[in-house]
């Protein structure tokens, strides 16, 4: 909107009120994670905060609901009332106002760019409506982005089409505020009704429609904490659906009802639902997985077991540290420049990132690598290496170890080889494999350490219980250091969580630490590791789906159950 004349201190400050959508960050648009990249101030409610924050700038001032006893949050309650929470310096000068209108202005005061985050869509919220007026009227210059709106975006999650071919008329109703003239209108159509109400009070708005016309057979799908990793789906009709919940035990909430979306239809049968269910399908969907590697080798494993539906929790359990005696790597960093060497071998990002800071503190950069061989033992390695600006000679076409490296590697032949010596910088506790293979196919071999790996500082206490305890679904350990660290810090997982290890002697490893191993990777590879368990995920709820059974997660089998060790 064009700005208007602004009161004084009010001046070239900017408001934009942003829809967060259901719950699925990666459902936010790219507009607003623009501006929530460029926000001084970043007001939201509770349940949104952790959608929004993570595309927020370091620094920013937070503002959330106050979720203390005298907050005023409940459906239907009242205004939001909010409170600043962060204490870095970007808040200095924000006033104590609990009114979410008032606040948003002030915190716009003297130039700042505020970001009002609301659940779904700005347009359908109550709050932010009034929340515009009074900028409007203050002459706060503001605009609007566009959320998925919760109505629509959890029945497409819950493989719930609100329209066919035929074109059924929707109707959306909010029983949390419905008239009863509103629900005789849905009663009196035919067509697909989106009802948003909470899980204690789903029977009574099957009641109204009831009331009001509908069939007690209808179809009618319930969805709790849509789009996320938490998201469960019930089907039945409006005149079962009260004993559907209570048979599956799902109880009143005593923070008055969690939020759900029910879609009542003939045309949201449980048939489609069972063939459109593509997100609570997912493999590995709701497993917390634990991933026990240092928090930058994790971020991809991370990414990628999310695409399964599983839920990350990274726990580093190596440290990686500078060698004791630098001048080693000094000397061979120095060697590299003056043509000391004909290769160089990467056997980890790790040994990448050590020659890189080398490279960096010495004031160089990629061009140091012309006219050396470059080899990285596999693909995560090479991944590195390019970043860096250096396309590897030689990555294994079969096994990516060391000893796939070396069945690759070409032996010293003194006509075409000038220099018969290799760099080899590596951790303090790798192994020997690769000198000796090295050397045994006529190369000499600079063995340098260039980083040392230590374990790690325990987890939070609340992690350590969860691991010892069977709060996780599934481990994977993606080296015999991660088992023996894993173990030392936090304690051996428990019995129901799946263990899924890279290798045979991660997985050797693992049963000498009294660990079943149900899982391994066709090859060492942490994202060919990822695919297994995700292929076991698969198994595991077909099974129990061809049975009869409900789909649950290992660690919702019964407390104190023991499996059966493997005898092959």
């Amino acid at each position: 909107m064009s700005p208007t004349t602004l009161p004084a201190g009010l001046e070239h400050g900017h408001v934009t009120f942003l829809g967060a959508g259901p719950g699925d960050p990666g459902l936010l648009t790219l507009r607003a994670v623009e501006a929530l990249a460029n926000a001084d101030v970043l007001v939201a409610e509770h349940e949104v905060l952790d959608v929004v924050r993570q595309h927020a700038r370091q620094g920013v001032a937070e503002v959330h609901t106050d979720t203390g006893p005298e907050s005023d949050t409940a459906v239907g309650t009242g205004t939001p009332q909010l409170a600043v929470v962060d204490g870095a310096s970007t808040t200095a000068g924000l006033p104590a106002v609990r009114d979410a209108a008032h606040l948003v202005m002030e915190a716009a005061r003297g130039g700042r760019r505020v970001v009002r985050a609301v659940s779904g869509d700005p347009g359908l919220d109550t709050y932010a409506a009034e929340e515009m007026l009074a900028c409007a009227a203050a002459g706060v210059p503001f605009e609007v982005v566009p959320g998925v709106a919760a109505a629509v975006g959890v029945p497409a999650y819950a493989g719930v089409p609100l329209r066919d071919a035929q074109g059924a008329d929707v109707r959306f109703v909010d029983a949390r505020t419905a008239s009863d003239r509103c629900w005789t209108e849905v009663g009196a159509s035919d067509g697909t009704v989106v009802v948003s109400t909470t899980l204690d009070s789903v029977g009574a708005a099957a009641g109204e429609l009831v009331s009001a016309g509908r069939k007690p057979d209808t179809p009618m799908t319930v969805t709790v904490a849509g789009t996320t990793t938490r998201q469960r789906t019930w089907t039945a009709t409006l005149g079962t659906i009260a004993q559907t919940l209570k048979q599956a035990k799902v109880l009143p909430s005593p923070e008055g009802g969690r939020p759900v979306i029910a879609v009542v239809g003939e045309r949201s049968a449980a048939a489609q639902r069972d063939q459109l269910s593509w997100f609570e399908s997912k493999p590995l969907f709701g497993w917390r997985v634990l991933v026990p590697r240092t928090k930058e080798q994790a971020a991809s494993l991370s990414d990628q077991l999310r695409s399964y539906g599983a839920v990350p929790h990274e726990v580093p359990t190596i440290a990686v540290e500078p060698p004791r005696t630098p001048q080693q790597m000094e000397r061979a960093v120095k060697g590299l420049v003056t043509g000391r060497y004909e290769w160089i071998a990467f056997t980890s990002v790790n040994a990448v990132k050590a020659v890189r800071e080398k490279f960096e503190e010495y004031g160089l950069d990629a061009r140091a690598f012309a006219g050396i061989k470059v080899a990285a033992v596999g693909e995560q390695t090479a991944k590195a290496l390019v970043a860096f600006g250096v396309k590897p000679d030689l990555v294994p076409s079969g096994e990516q170890s060391a000893a796939g490296l070396l069945e690759d590697w070409p032996p010293y032949d003194p006509v075409f080889d000038p220099i018969d010596r290799v760099f080899l910088p590596r951790a303090d506790i790798a192994t020997e494999t690769l000198v000796a293979g090295l050397i045994e196919l006529g190369w000499e071999v600079d063995d340098v350490t260039a980083y040392r790996t230590v374990r790690a500082s325990p987890p939070p206490a609340e992690t350590r219980e969860a691991i010892k305890g069977g709060g996780f679904d599934a481990v994977l350990f993606t080296s015999s250091s991660t088992v023996r660290n894993l173990v030392g810090i936090a304690g051996k997982p428990h019995n129901v969580t799946v263990i899924a290890c890279i290798g045979p002697a991660t997985a050797k490893t693992a049963e000498e630490h009294g660990l079943r191993v149900d899982v391994m990777a066709p090859e060492p590879s942490v994202h060919k590791l990822a695919e297994a368990l995700a292929d076991f995920g698969l198994r595991r709820r077909a099974a129990a789906v061809e049975a009869g059974d409900p789909v649950t997660r290992p660690s919702e089998r019964r407390p104190g159950a023991r499996r059966r060790r493997s005898t092959t």
